[in-house]
């Protein structure tokens, strides 16, 4: 049976373990640099993907997560940081990592060949119609992944599909399907390197395009993100200021006005005369805050 490209060995690793060190190094840099450009192929894939689970998210339906492996990592720490940096409600966001708690521990294989336990996971999550699930494998094979897609589609849910093989059998049936053609890994067949990088890359663009979607990102500012320590409130009061040119200790005043809201503070500076304003104007650009500034300027 033919390799799958994620199987294949590297010409270049032929006595990678006899190689001095920083020739070595310089191997796996290359290779992580190289899987790093296979993402540029996708945009077009990522920018539907991004539309599809922006489109769910500003419904009320939920954005999962489905992984094995480090794939399964890949996936959760993307979903992990939505809240935070954009502001969605936790309860939109459901992780599904094969093995759950017990993978963070031991991040034994077994887990990735169970598909009982991955319908079992997506049904016990919910997801229904109203959802988007993203699976993600670098085989595009995952017995877990596979079985996870599956079992969201037949409960009416869109899936997306990441995986770095062409041909994968978990593209079939993707609504939108990312081809992440990564080059055989310097180490054969650990994805969680080169087609890892380019996971963790695609994912980050795709969840920065939905924040963009959703309206909580202006001008280069996470406008939407949860201020919820000493650095992330330094960070609120740094966007406000470079958004609206006031002062720190305005920006300050104005974000303990607006309960610590970034985008209701700079509404407030940008001519709302009171929260309440701010917030319809909010709800009336659908949480657009540039589209709110525009509003709020015009009364």
């Amino acid at each position: 049976m033919q390799a799958r490209k994620t199987e294949e060995r590297l010409d270049e690793a032929r006595g990678l373990d006899r190689m001095d060190p920083a020739l070595s190094l310089r191997l796996l840099a290359s290779g992580q640099q190289a899987a790093a450009r296979s993402v540029d192929a996708a945009i077009e894939a990522i920018a539907a993907a991004a539309a599809l689970a922006a489109g769910t998210l500003s419904s009320g339906g939920r954005l999962a997560y489905a992984g094995a492996g480090s794939s399964g990592l890949m996936a959760m720490a993307d979903a992990l940081e939505l809240p935070g940096t954009y502001g969605i409600p936790q309860e939109q966001i459901v992780v599904l990592l094969a093995g759950g708690t017990a993978s963070l521990g031991d991040l034994a294989g077994g887990y990735e060949d169970d598909t009982e336990l991955a319908r079992g996971d997506v049904r016990k999550a919910g997801i229904a119609a109203a959802d988007c699930l993203i699976s993600v494998s670098a085989s595009g094979s995952t017995p877990y992944a596979l079985a996870a897609a599956d079992e969201a589609r037949k409960l009416g849910a869109k899936v997306i599909a990441i995986a770095n093989n062409p041909g994968a059998a978990l593209f079939e049936g993707a609504d939108v399907a990312v081809l992440l053609q990564t080059p055989p890994e310097v180490v054969s067949g650990s994805t969680r390197m080169g087609a890892g990088t380019a996971q963790k890359i695609a994912l980050n663009m795709l969840s920065t395009l939905v924040g963009i979607h959703l309206g909580h990102v202006l001008d280069g500012h996470m406008v939407n993100l949860r201020a919820d320590n000493i650095k992330l409130r330094g960070r609120a009061m740094r966007i406000v200021s470079d958004v609206t040119g006031v002062g720190a200790e305005e920006a300050e005043r104005l974000i303990d006005t607006a309960s610590g809201s970034v985008k209701l503070a700079i509404l407030l500076a940008s001519g709302a005369r009171d929260a309440a304003q701010a917030e319809a104007a909010l709800a009336k650009a659908n949480q657009n805050l540039r589209q709110a500034i525009a509003i709020v300027s015009q009364t």
